[in-house]
């Protein structure tokens, strides 16, 4: 099973072998009309990117927005019911992904730029690409809390003097804090968070909430979130700092998977094609976000992936022990 550090590898790799592209049928797509897309992308980057592809197609694009595990759950009940829903299915789980494509509930597409996916953001066989690359920080409000004081490691949130001050993501709600709990648990036990727990640390449900906080003062630190939100919060003004870990930061990408005996099948396809095409890969640096493609530029003032530490990713370990690794959290914090 690849892990996130084939995405370090890649990402050094400019020229790749080229690989035979599939192409969506446009005329068949429009004559669909709409595509209907389940998403875990941030709400505003999802709609510009809903609002890019209605103006190039004249195909209106039906957005389901939640958190990622919030988004597989309400796929995976769909297609027990034998109802499918979605045309295209956007969240941050590689693993379920890998899984998900293994059972035969996606279409393998390679569209135009496939070869430009670093090896580690996508599967071989084309049954998902990544949309882009979610990098998990620590981050800080820095008017609070002056550079020498803020934790630069993941051990250090455990830190007496932050207690009260910190706010992270529930797993059961979003996919990419799945990854995280499910790691850090492996590699430091469950009396990490149990030592977090006692810190007062406060769980919120996504990435956006933990923003909200962090931006109202509420909490000064947030324990591995999103740096794409800090990214856009500091863009309008706010006094945030990103850590990225000394021991290392976890880049996990954002899968996307065109469905099987989707309503809308040749929508979904070109919708596949545009989220690696050129207008949307822009995009992303420019809300504060890492594009999932190797030709692309990191965010203003981010750092390019291959320079970041990162943290490997057992995905065959989180296949297996993603529903325990929710409970257990639940159960720590209840």
């Amino acid at each position: 099973m690849r892990t996130i550090a084939a995405v370090a590898a890649a990402l050094s790799i400019h020229a790749t072998q080229a690989i035979a592209q599939d192409k969506a049928d446009v005329a068949a797509a429009k004559k669909e009309g709409k595509v209907v897309w389940y998403t875990s992308t941030p709400i505003e980057t999802g709609q510009k990117i809903a609002k890019l592809f209605e103006e190039t197609y004249g195909i209106k694009v039906e957005m389901f927005r939640s958190g990622g595990s919030a988004i597989l759950r309400r796929f995976l009940q769909e297609n027990q019911a034998k109802r499918i829903n979605a045309d295209l299915l956007t969240t941050s789980d590689p693993a379920a992904a890998t899984e998900l494509g293994e059972q035969g509930l996606f279409v393998p597409f390679k569209p135009a730029n496939f070869d430009k996916i670093p090896e580690g953001a996508k599967d071989p066989n084309g049954n998902f690409i990544a949309q882009r690359l979610n990098i998990i920080t620590i981050y800080v409000r820095s008017d609070k809390l002056p550079a020498a004081e803020a934790p630069r490691t993941w051990d250090a949130l455990l830190d007496p003097k932050y207690k009260g001050k910190m706010v992270m993501t529930d797993p059961s709600f979003t996919s990419l804090q799945l990854t995280v709990v499910g790691m850090n648990a492996k590699l430091k036990g469950w009396d990490y968070y149990e030592k977090l727990r006692k810190n007062d640390i406060m769980i919120v449900q996504g990435n956006q909430q933990v923003s909200d906080m962090i931006k109202r003062g509420e909490r000064i630190v947030a324990a591995g979130a999103l740096d794409s939100y800090a990214a856009e919060d500091r863009k309008d003004g706010h006094p945030i700092e990103t850590i990225y870990p000394s021991d290392g930061t976890y880049v996990i990408p954002s899968p996307t998977s065109v469905v099987k005996g989707s309503p809308n099948p040749n929508a979904g396809k070109l919708f596949a094609e545009f989220m690696i095409g050129d207008a949307v890969q822009k995009l992303f640096p420019e809300e504060g976000s890492y594009a999932a493609r190797v030709d692309m530029p990191p965010p203003a003032g981010s750092p390019p992936v291959k320079d970041i530490k990162l943290l490997a990713v057992d995905y065959e370990y989180l296949r297996k022990a993603g529903p325990g690794v929710k409970k257990k959290f639940n159960e720590v914090f209840q």
